[in-house]
């Protein structure tokens, strides 16, 4: 039972990865699950949901489809609505009950597109992973079906990994943007927040790719692979990690890390974001800074000190000792009453609650860190 979270939220599921990386680009993404998971995407984790329109809809699932099958009907239904939308692409992803069943997401997406004629992806999540795997998924498969060669333009760059569920919708985007644009760099492309389908397909031209968030690690070695275009990783937080990103933009090589002895602030979050807020925060104040990723990551990122933690009783375990906690407030139950805790509210674990109080990094870092110091 230590798979179970007694206390605290649930990071946003797969499903609802692949929604939001697909959300602004045309497409027609179908949730294939009975009811719920549509409401609950749109309504928690979702803030675009209501100034942007998104073809995002349900299968509606019956018992007796689930139990005998009857795959036919989906099949129907979305080459129906196809024809009548005319979407840029067509996805179907899963949820629990289409992965208890053994549902075959690729060959249906391959009869999607045999019978349409529009591009179709098949993504078989299962609502057991977090938004990580299901962004990084739906990110790689732009990368491999939409991407075009281009001739290299120096100082080009793309951003991989941009969805609301990490950045929510405070600027933090435009704020990235504004800061390479300050340095010399041109944004060819904002995966997925912010660009069109024509955008990211123009993808294969650019110099460098900067990956923001672990969701766009599938598309940045995809577009290694294919147009031998190298990827740095990172966000943008203070003059002095700002400096290594920029200046690894150049190089093509990772930035080096700083890596204090011992963890007086436990900062826990999406591994890309904490990662580089904790290199920030040790640059700018001294204190060593330790990040327990509770969602999918490449362990190779991580330094020694920091922690992949799951579940619930990893994570309560791991924070014995702290100091100080920087996490979603949902966190402050399991934390020890010792702490000082720092609020730092994400759009993928507390939804809607704290939306308002979600700060752009970016912009905001020094006022953020000075009350670390």
């Amino acid at each position: 039972m230590n798979q179970t979270s007694r206390i605290i939220s649930t990071y946003s599921a797969d499903t609802f990865g692949v929604c939001s990386a697909l959300f602004e680009l045309g497409g027609m993404t179908v949730m294939h699950d009975a009811s719920g998971c549509n409401s609950t995407y749109t309504t928690h984790d979702e803030p675009r949901w209501y100034d942007m329109d998104s073809m995002v809809y349900i299968s509606a699932l019956s018992e007796m489809e689930a139990i005998l099958g009857d795959d036919e009907k989906l099949i129907g239904d979305i080459v129906s609505a196809a024809e009548q939308l005319a979407p840029r692409f067509i996805a179907v992803a899963g949820t629990p009950i289409p992965a208890m069943t053994g549902f075959d997401f690729y060959a249906v997406a391959a009869l999607i597109e045999e019978r349409t004629g529009i591009p179709a992806f098949g993504f078989a999540t299962t609502g057991m992973n977090t938004y990580v795997h299901g962004a990084s998924m739906a990110l790689a498969a732009l990368a491999e079906r939409f991407a075009e060669a281009r001739e290299k333009e120096e100082k080009t760059v793309n951003l991989l990994g941009l969805t609301p569920l990490d950045f929510s919708v405070n600027g933090s985007d435009g704020s990235m943007v504004e800061v390479l644009e300050k340095n010399g760099w041109r944004v060819r492309a904002r995966w997925a927040m912010g660009s069109s389908l024509e955008e990211i397909a123009a993808s294969g031209g650019t110099a460098v790719n900067l990956v923001v968030s672990a969701g766009g690690l599938g598309a940045a070695k995809v577009l290694q692979r294919r147009f031998g275009t190298p990827y740095i990783v990172g966000v943008p937080y203070g003059k002095a990690w700002t400096a290594r990103l920029l200046e690894a933009l150049e190089t093509g090589a990772q930035p080096q890390m700083p890596e204090l002895d011992g963890g007086d602030i436990v900062l826990i979050g999406e591994g890309v974001t904490s990662l580089s807020l904790a290199c920030a925060i040790e640059l700018e104040t001294g204190r060593s800074v330790k990040v327990i990723c509770p969602t999918e990551c490449d362990g190779a990122l991580l330094r020694k000190k920091d922690r992949l933690c799951r579940f619930e009783e990893e994570i309560e375990g791991a924070l014995r000792g702290a100091k100080c906690i920087i996490a979603d407030p949902l966190y402050r139950p399991i934390c020890p009453a010792e702490a000082e805790f720092r609020a730092l509210p994400a759009e993928s674990f507390s939804g809607r609650i704290y939306r308002e109080q979600i700060p752009n990094l970016v912009k905001d870092f020094d006022a953020f860190v000075k009350k670390l110091r």
